[in-house]
């Protein structure tokens, strides 16, 4: 609903979480059309005891510039200049573009230069290149496993993004996380005047809401009749949002 309605300025990719589930559902809104940079988190809690890892564990790293400024930095988040990760450091160029950026192409088919790179304290079993929800390339890993630098070539023929990503399947130590990971924010191409849609993705998250609604209709703990109303009316305007981008 948030996404919908205009109200969100990042996702929070990596949390307390399982991070590739999370980017699914993260990769769903980025087909609807929506631009939402990548964010991490862990917040503050006073007690770890039942959570596993450290404050700080997974971090979102955003390109500013050589000075820190708080008010440079907000901005580079809302832009999209962002990685987030609790281990791997990466690299990735699309088009000479960089994290964030735009890239316009007139209608037909292309093919787009990625350069990549990859430096982790721990091994890495995956190094891939997402482009709408899809991978689209894979960067072979070998030695160690902690280090990688590539170009590769990706073919573009329809409006969308690409993000690259890095994960093992398992956890490794030091990193107390359910295994490391890491995804930069999308670079974007657009493709003529192509929209960036689907119809599949869009249904989804209008049968989400749908659900809410019902569940929002049958409570009774409102503090006022007006209360829910205008609850019903905000899931409503997000629901039709997402079902005229299912059409």
């Amino acid at each position: 609903m948030d996404v919908a309605l205009g109200k969100v300025d990042y996702v929070e990719v990596m949390g307390y979480s399982d991070h590739r589930i999370t980017s699914e559902i993260w990769y769903r809104l980025l087909n609807c059309g929506f631009r939402l940079p990548a964010g991490a988190g862990t917040d503050a809690f006073p007690n770890f005891a039942s959570l596993r890892g450290p404050p700080g564990l997974v971090r979102v790293f955003v390109k500013t510039g050589a000075a820190l400024d708080h008010a440079r930095w907000l901005a580079a988040i809302k832009a999209g200049r962002t990685f987030v990760s609790n281990a791997p450091l990466l690299e990735f160029t699309l088009g000479g573009r960089d994290i964030g950026d735009e890239i316009r192409l007139p209608p037909g088919p292309h093919r787009l230069a990625a350069r990549v790179g990859l430096a982790s304290n721990v091994p890495v079993d995956h190094l891939e290149i997402i482009g709408n929800g899809a991978v689209v390339a894979t960067i072979p890993l070998s030695g160690d496993r902690t280090r990688a630098r590539d170009t590769v070539l990706i073919p573009v023929a329809r409006s969308g993004w690409y993000v690259l990503r890095a994960y093992s399947d398992r956890a490794e130590l030091p990193v107390l996380d359910l295994y490391p990971f890491a995804s930069t924010s999308p670079i974007y191409v657009q493709v003529g005047d192509q929209l960036v849609r689907s119809a599949t993705d869009a249904a989804l998250f209008a049968r989400w809401i749908a659900r809410l609604e019902a569940a929002a209709r049958a409570a009774t703990a409102w503090n006022t009749g007006e209360e829910r109303e205008e609850v019903l009316r905000r899931f409503g305007e997000a629901r039709s949002i997402f079902e005229a981008r299912a059409r």
